[in-house]
């Protein structure tokens, strides 16, 4: 039955599968993460054209890396690496082998990194493949800065900058200055690390209108971090709301981890240890809510109780004591926190009390 059943259900030709590839990235760009998921899985499940089965894993490849689901992401590189090697193309073989030193970097197995970013660019291809030697450039100099191999972490990145310049590619200008503000921010020259963020968010600015948000985020989380080294935490703060605030809408677990470690020392540096203690438990509470992972919610909710009953903290919008009725709470990117139901009745987006502090005397 099953051999019968087989041949009618047809395999997706090249159109087909173009098609449900592009719906997959307008699903995945409208934050439908899990429907798009499925769409390209079915792809790779269904279609005979090898140039849109390698196309669907790059897809998968990207979506996993941002999830933090970077085991997965190893996988599907090795899978595309297999399917460029049916093809043999050199173009596609590139590619394949950047996305599993990518893959290998977010492991931090920085060896292989290098190793397979030296692979890249020792390939005979095309101009395509020569269009990817920045990014070949730039996965390794991360490799490196994650080796504190700080002279070739550098090079490698002037390299990039390099072809980036050459090819006109500000996207990859943008993740290079981002890049080199991490590398400065180690090396404890923090102006430096402030000015090539901020160069990234000017780059966005100008010509990010069709990118993705994520640039948008890594740039003023990078701010974010050379301002607090520099001891402007107003500035500080505001750039890592920002960045958190996409993470969050574009489900971008390993940024929002960052945006939280960042939040944790901003604090610390206002000496406000509580309240930053109190914005890890009520947001790690949000994210086991939503993986179910019930043991590790449970015990982030009591710990989150216990915190609450420290500091004898109240609700913004009803004044009533936070955790003393069994109402769901609510942490907001400003780290304002209140009751969910007050903030479904409040009718207005945004913090409530950031809105009222902004509203000047004269004008309400």
């Amino acid at each position: 039955m099953n051999i019968f059943m087989k041949h009618l259900v047809p395999e997706m030709g090249q159109d087909q599968t173009k098609q449900q590839i592009e719906k997959g990235l307008r699903l995945y760009q409208s934050n439908q993460t899990d429907k798009a998921l499925h769409v390209w899985t079915k792809v790779l499940e269904k279609t005979s054209d090898p140039g849109g089965k390698f196309r669907v894993l790059g897809c998968l490849i990207t979506a996993h890396s941002e999830m933090g689901k970077y085991k997965d992401m190893l996988k599907y590189a090795l899978d595309q690496i297999d399917t460029a090697r049916e093809m043999e193309d050199p173009d596609y073989l590139t590619e394949g082998y950047l996305n599993l030193a990518r893959s290998n970097e977010k492991l931090c197995d920085f060896q292989k990194t290098v190793s397979y970013c030296k692979t890249c660019l020792n390939m005979q291809g095309t101009t395509v493949s020569l269009q990817l030697n920045g990014q070949v450039c730039l996965s390794m100099g991360n490799a490196f800065l994650g080796l504190s191999v700080f002279q070739k972490a550098l090079e490698s990145y002037e390299k990039a900058l390099r072809y980036a310049h050459n090819n006109d590619d500000k996207m990859l200008e943008c993740r290079v200055c981002c890049s080199l503000g991490n590398i400065y921010i180690q090396l404890k020259d923090y102006e430096k690390a402030l000015f090539f963020p901020c160069k990234a968010a000017e780059l966005v600015n100008d010509y990010g209108k069709g990118w993705s948000l994520k640039y948008r985020a890594m740039s003023q989380y990078h701010m974010s971090v050379a301002y607090r080294k520099l001891e402007r935490l107003p500035d500080a703060m505001e750039c890592c709301e920002e960045s958190m605030k996409i993470a969050l809408q574009h489900g971008d677990r390993p940024l929002q981890a960052l945006c939280l470690l960042n939040f944790a020392d901003i604090h610390r540096c206002r000496r406000d240890t509580d309240l930053c203690t109190l914005k890890v438990h009520c947001l790690n509470e949000g994210i086991y809510r939503s993986r179910e992972q019930q043991e590790e919610l449970r015990e982030q909710v009591v710990k989150f109780l216990q915190c609450v009953e420290e500091l004898e903290l109240y609700c913004g919008m009803c004044g009533e004591s936070i955790g003393d009725r069994d109402q769901k709470l609510q942490a907001l990117p400003c780290s304002h926190i209140f009751h969910l139901k007050c903030l479904q009745t409040n009718g207005t987006k945004g913090c409530p009390k950031c809105f009222k502090s902004s509203v000047k005397p004269g004008f309400v």
